[in-house]
């Protein structure tokens, strides 16, 4: 057996009841086992064991009162994965099926994503079991408040810098920072990312990861010697990553068909493509209500109720919404209806199987970890900016933007090519991004 592979058995078995972070392993450790095989330094230097175990895993219980003043409890973690090339950096996820295993998971891909946009940021994630859907402000005030109350001792800004994720927004963030500031007695803004624009946000960041997405599959596009303008995308979701991409795709002429959410999806034949409907998705999210059948009924389009959008015909196909939401069966309905790309935009969206089977059946393939580091890459801007004491404009953040997710899509292409992988962007990414963290680990020392 070779050294990843003894690598990725024993990892499994020291962290038995954790699918998804063995999932992520599985897909990472696999694509880099030519590469890393061929390089006895990383293995002499212990490189992968050290890679697949985090830093720091913090775990801790969150007390809060509801509105009908009984107590809750939540667990919150924070899982700081990696730091060989800047201070951990990832978002925090409020949903209740948030546990160990996907906070380690998320943590682990985010140390190669960070990595992949060239800026110093090391991996980390975290997030509780808490659901923001149908609370009222003052219960996610207090929320936030008691998860910051344990949670500061462990971020700073050259430490450890969260930010949003799923059921995380605008207004969690402010109820964290609010709460920092409170505790630390000191305007300390670089924090945390993903603030308000009065208090040290950065332009364009709820668009960020929509909009890097298109971005890099512009690029993808240039390869094939093709164009976003006339083309059709299905996507899933209908939160911050949809919104944008569906702002992006419409602005480059492109038509997004489907959005869906937990009850099922719509299909919109005309297209996403109008201010009004686009704008809706925002009031959708705000609602907290986590339904996209609002928007049949607003706009009169057909909604198929407990359903996935895979069926649908299109010519590109984005999951923007979780993990693991394209299984098997869901590829195989993909590859049916001849879609050209397949570009994975939320984390993880793909079980191993389905992504190897679109692989091999799919014109193009973008893989979440390059394809949606544009929400990353913008924080990290946003943590230039809080440094440097300035604010740059949305034409200088989204042009930044750009650079950096071709950069990523060129790193990734030009790594696939260099070790007879093709245009393989799935490997391509996991080489880049692995390449300097362990480049970094093999510098600084047995650490």
């Amino acid at each position: 057996m070779s050294y990843t592979m003894k690598v990725l058995e024993q990892a499994i078995k020291r962290n038995p009841n954790e699918p998804e972070f063995h999932q992520a392993m599985t897909e990472i450790l696999t694509t880099l086992q030519s590469f890393v095989d061929a390089n006895p330094a990383y293995e002499k230097a212990g490189i992968l064991e050290r890679l697949v175990e985090p830093e720091r895993v913090i775990q801790f219980r969150v007390p809060w009162m509801d509105d009908n003043e009984k107590v809750q409890v939540n667990k919150g973690y924070r899982v700081q994965f990696n730091s060989a090339i800047g201070p951990y950096k990832g978002g925090l996820r409020f949903h209740p099926s948030v546990c160990l295993s996907i906070i380690k998971f998320l943590g682990f891909e985010q140390t190669f994503k960070n990595s992949l946009t060239g800026l110093p940021i090391g991996g980390g994630k975290g997030g509780a079991d808490f659901d923001p859907n149908g609370k009222s402000d003052r219960e996610i005030m207090v929320f936030c408040q008691s998860l910051m109350t344990e949670l500061f001792r462990h971020i700073g800004a050259d430490t450890d810098v969260p930010a949003g994720d799923i059921g995380v927004g605008g207004r969690e963030i402010s109820y964290l920072f609010g709460q920092y500031k409170r505790i630390r007695g000191c305007y300390e803004n670089g924090v945390l990312t993903g603030k308000g624009i009065s208090y040290g946000g950065s332009l364009i960041r709820p668009e960020a990861t929509g909009f890097g997405a298109v971005y890099y599959t512009a690029e993808m596009f240039k390869h094939f010697g093709d164009e976003i303008k006339g083309k059709t995308f299905i996507l899933s979701g209908f939160g911050n990553v949809a919104w944008g991409a569906a702002l992006k795709i419409t602005e480059l002429g492109g038509k997004v068909l489907t959005l869906s959410g937990p009850d099922g999806y719509i299909l919109d034949e005309k297209g996403v493509n109008t201010t009004e409907k686009i704008s809706y998705m925002t009031e959708m999210l705000a609602s907290r209500r986590n339904i996209v059948e609002d928007y049949a009924k607003k706009f009169g389009v057909p909604f198929f109720a407990g359903q996935k959008p895979w069926k649908v015909k299109g010519d590109v196909v984005m999951p923007c919404a979780t993990q693991n939401e394209v299984l098997m069966a869901d590829a195989e309905a993909i590859v049916a209806n001849g879609a050209k790309y397949y570009v994975e935009v939320s984390n993880m969206p793909t079980s191993n199987e389905a992504l190897e089977f679109l692989k091999k059946h799919v014109k193009g393939v973008a893989p979440a970890k390059a394809a949606n580091a544009g929400g990353v890459a913008v924080s990290a801007l946003e943590m230039s900016q809080n440094s440097m004491r300035l604010a740059w404009t949305t034409g200088e953040v989204d042009e930044k933007l750009k650079v950096v997710m071709k950069n990523i899509h060129d790193a990734s292409a030009t790594a696939a090519a260099e070790y007879g992988l093709g245009y393989d962007l799935v490997a391509g990414a996991n080489i880049a991004g692995f390449k300097k963290v362990a480049e970094a680990m093999l510098q600084q020392g047995v650490v």
